[in-house]
């Protein structure tokens, strides 16, 4: 039995609908509020909870041989939930593992997190890294580029603050800081062979996408395959901070946060042969896969639909 944790975020859907394609058993902590509109045509094992109710994560944990820890406030949270999703939810879900006789824990994180960085989101990452590697448990730790695709928090966040802007784009910095994005399917591959690779055991790897791109080409990219042309204009990082602290108070979610900002603050790259040589995978081309999607995809309505989402009950 494997649990999935954030089952029903981006990473995680993708991920349960894979794993039950290959026709492993797959258990979900779930909230409340999203049972009744679970993304699966076919269902896995679902325990009603959340990583702050002790009680129902030793539930979901009973019985279970691997944990893909997925959960998170990355895209929506403000600080004090990232502190209590991210951190107080791992060491419930250690404790309770540890407890269970739980075999080993598979997490996801970010390029460049460490417990020691300037900036929220990485730190926050970095402190559950070793919240992991001190439990105990057998791990295995994936830092990923940023996660692209058809319903992801970034390009797609990017194509709607164009479509609200029609005439410029407001771009953190001058554009020079380099990310390693990596395409959804890519990830979730990575992901499922882990589960069978022994050397990932007790082991922290970096992977991205096949190339590296600078946040300026990237606008780029996003414009032309989309084919909204914008004036880009660089602004100084802590005045977009200060404009997004204050979306994030009129507005129930904000589509650029600070944490956003924290992935875009400095250079965040993998060796490129890393997935290949880890996992056997010749990960997809941004610009190739963009196509396949963004030119058709209306930004408006999904615009609308996440800026006035109330943010997760329960947790």
């Amino acid at each position: 039995m494997i649990l999935v944790t954030g089952a029903t975020g981006f990473i995680g859907r993708y991920l349960v609908s894979r794993l039950m394609a290959d026709g492993l058993a797959v258990r979900c902590l779930i909230l409340e509020t999203r049972r009744g509109k679970l993304p699966w045509a076919e269902a896995p094992e679902v325990i009603v909870g959340n990583l702050l109710d002790e009680e129902s994560v030793f539930k979901a944990v009973t019985g279970v041989h691997t944990i893909i820890h997925l959960e998170s406030a990355q895209w929506w949270g403000r600080p004090r939930d990232l502190e209590r999703v991210e951190l107080v939810g791992t060491r419930n879900l250690m404790t309770a593992a540890r407890s269970a006789r739980v075999g080993r824990i598979i997490t996801l994180s970010h390029l460049g997190a460490s417990a020691a960085s300037a900036y929220t989101l990485l730190r926050i990452k970095g402190m559950v890294e070793e919240i992991v590697r001190g439990s105990g448990l057998a791990y295995t730790i994936i830092r990923s580029g940023l996660v692209f695709g058809e319903d992801d928090a970034f390009m797609n966040h990017i194509a709607m603050m164009m479509m609200a802007t029609p005439l410029v784009f407001l771009m953190p910095g001058q554009g020079e800081v380099v990310i390693h994005p990596i395409y959804i399917d890519d990830l979730v591959e990575a992901l499922v062979r882990s589960l069978e690779a022994i050397d990932t055991v007790d082991s922290l790897i970096e992977i991205g996408g096949p190339e590296y791109i600078t946040l300026q080409d990237l606008l780029f990219t996003i414009m032309r395959v989309s084919g909204m042309n914008r004036t880009v204009i660089p602004v100084p990082p802590y005045l977009l901070r200060t404009i997004t602290g204050v979306y994030s108070r009129l507005l129930p979610r904000s589509l650029m946060t600070s944490q956003w900002l924290d992935i875009l603050a400095a250079n965040r790259t993998a060796p490129l042969g890393n997935i290949i040589n880890q996992f056997g995978i010749f990960p997809r081309r941004l610009e190739d896969t963009l196509l396949t999607y963004l030119p058709e995809k209306a930004a408006w309505w999904p615009l609308m639909r996440y800026t006035f989402r109330r943010r997760p009950r329960g947790i």
